[in-house]
């Protein structure tokens, strides 16, 4: 292996480190305040929190792999995304049956802010590498849709301040599966 390569999966490793302890810290704050809260918006993004700190971590043993195996990576990621996705959509049909009451805005819109800031951060980083490898591309949609994911519960969160609903929590929690099974169709497209 030459200089160059060896350099650019230390950089590609560096990297994936920091975004996927960024997004397992995340993980483990919106599911504990999407619990207690009650917002399905918090617990679908902790998921997909989860599920990308996985594809952060799968994506780690890819880098300075043969081209096979980060395809591999990315495929497996793809599937993972999606079988996430039917599993939110079971339970945002539970909370659909069941009588509950709205969510915690509060803890929807100020956890929100900060997971947007933090998938800003693993955002900017993962482009730092510039690469055009599928396991890198794969990292860099997950991150993308959780930038978009944030503002959607953010936005939740003040539409359930002012309706006292618990249902624009419930579509934005369904809009992140969508958005899952969005990103792990162009994943599995990219591989």
């Amino acid at each position: 292996m030459d200089e160059a390569t060896a350099n650019k999966n230390r950089l590609q490793r560096k990297l994936l480190w920091a975004v996927l302890g960024i997004n397992f810290s995340f993980f483990v704050i919106e599911s504990t305040t999407g619990f207690f809260s009650k917002s399905m918006g918090l617990v679908a993004d902790s998921l997909d929190m989860l599920a990308d700190a996985i594809v952060y971590g799968l994506s780690l043993w890819a880098v300075g792999a043969v081209a096979s195996r980060k395809k591999r990576v990315s495929v497996f990621s793809g599937y993972f995304q999606l079988i996430l996705a039917a599993l939110g959509f079971f339970e945002i049909c539970r909370r659909l049956l069941v009588a509950e009451e709205a969510p915690d805005y509060r803890f929807m819109i100020f956890v929100s802010c900060f997971s947007l800031i933090a998938n800003s951060i693993c955002l900017y980083l993962l482009k730092k590498a510039r690469s055009e490898e599928a396991h890198m591309k794969a990292s860099m949609i997950f991150t993308s849709n959780d930038v978009i994911i944030n503002m959607g519960v953010i936005l939740a969160g003040v539409l359930v301040l002012i309706t006292h609903s618990k249902y624009p929590d419930l579509i934005i929690g369904a809009a992140v599966f969508l958005i899952v099974v969005k990103g792990a169709i162009k994943i599995l497209k990219l591989s």
